[in-house]
């Protein structure tokens, strides 16, 4: 992504008399973030402020990094708009890995505009869970005219759906996969594919011969394949999630678990396997059988047990202004602030793989940050001010 400090003038300010929470090391009760050219320079108790740098005095005020959404769906089921805005789901063939959430997306959305005054400065938005293999996520930040300058790992993924979506929408077609067995059986299927595409391809150029004509959905599973993208697994129950694990195993796929509404089941076995996972929302109602075993507690089983866990919306499920309440319900129920604060922030951009980028406030990284009047999680906090990329795209009046 394009800094906006490259189109604009010069950033160079420092927020000072701040209770500073950088995720990657403990709390600041008093100190600055320094910020030249969208970028965090400094932060600590103590930082030399340079000369004709423009001071914002927090007094006392909480500074956090920009919050980052591990899920969901915003520009892809534009706010109050029916079908013609409704582009998250090609429900026409069970296997779309080339549809690429990036196509859909309209950054005029409202929902981005939300998300910039809640603090909320990444998303990863992903395809729906219709498909079986339902295309390639974005991680994008929330500011910006243009999706493409917006981006900042494209792709970022590869969506693929377990259990009941994918059941219910080709049953109705009375077309494959009606059932689990159907599901796997065809996700292997395009994985095997995909893997012989990539040998033909590989034999081709080590012969100096032409290859096999240029195929997207093949080359999109390939990037899960070769592990340059993790495979985004759609799954809420426990079944459907130990057959994303078998999966995962067998084509040695870098697995991240969507949901995970029952993976404080196995959570051990979860985290002995490396799995990670983005649980939510878990602020909706059981509005299907998969998540009659829907609670707050899922979060905190898996991270006591040593799974990576990031938190979502999965707007519009939940609007995206309310992650940070999200994240505090789950903290209530035995996450602790702490943990549940990172995962809105340092472990969701670990999650996502732009953890180098965003996701705490260390020297280098993107000066995507939060000022507000409170704990993130207090009821009567309010977000002051959001910058991205060094730059004000929030200020409360």
């Amino acid at each position: 992504m394009a800094s906006p400090s490259t189109q604009q003038e010069r950033t160079l300010f420092a927020i000072t008399r701040a209770r500073i929470h950088p995720i990657s090391g403990p709390v600041i009760p008093s100190g600055t973030v320094l910020v030249v050219d969208g970028k965090i320079q400094a932060v600590g108790p103590e930082v030399a402020i340079p000369e004709g740098c423009r001071v914002i005095d927090a007094d006392g005020a909480t500074v956090v990094p920009g919050f980052i959404d591990a899920h969901c769906h915003v520009g892809l089921w534009e706010e109050g708009i029916k079908f013609e805005g409704d582009d998250g789901n090609e429900m026409t063939d069970p296997i779309t890995p080339h549809m690429r959430a990036l196509d859909g997306i309209n950054p005029q959305d409202m929902g981005f505009e939300d998300a910039r005054s809640a603090g909320v400065t990444t998303l990863f938005v992903l395809p729906g869970s219709a498909n079986v293999i339902g295309g390639q996520p974005v991680c994008l930040k929330t500011a910006g005219v243009a999706i493409d300058d917006m981006a900042i790992r494209q792709p970022a993924g590869l969506k693929v759906a377990f259990g009941e979506n994918p059941k219910r929408v080709y049953h109705s077609k009375n077309k494959m996969p009606t059932t689990r067995m159907g599901i796997a059986a065809m996700m292997r299927q395009s994985f095997v594919d995909a893997q012989t595409y990539a040998r033909k391809q590989e034999r081709a150029r080590e012969k100096g011969e032409p290859g096999p004509d240029r195929d997207l959905r093949m080359e999109a599973i390939a990037t899960s394949l070769s592990r340059r993208v993790p495979m985004r697994a759609h799954a809420h129950r426990t079944d459907d999630i130990l057959t994303a694990v078998r999966i995962a195993e067998e084509f040695n796929l870098d697995l991240v678990v969507e949901h995970c509404t029952e993976g404080h089941k196995i959570a051990p076995l979860l985290a002995e396997k490396g799995v990670r996972a983005v649980v939510g929302p878990s602020m909706s109602c059981r509005s299907k059988v998969e998540l009659r075993e829907r609670n707050y507690e899922t979060a905190a089983i898996l991270q006591k047990a040593g799974v990576m866990v990031a938190i979502m919306t999965d707007h519009p499920v939940v609007p995206i202004h309310h992650l940070t309440l999200c994240a505090a319900l789950a903290a209530k129920a035995g996450m602790g602030r702490e943990a549940a604060l990172a995962a809105i922030t340092l472990n969701a951009a670990r999650i996502c793989g732009v953890d180098h980028r965003v996701g705490s406030i260390e020297p280098g990284k993107d000066a995507d940050l939060v000022l507000l009047d409170g704990h993130p999680f207090d009821i009567d906090t309010n977000v002051l001010t959001t910058w991205i990329d060094g730059q004000v795209v929030y200020q409360r009046a």
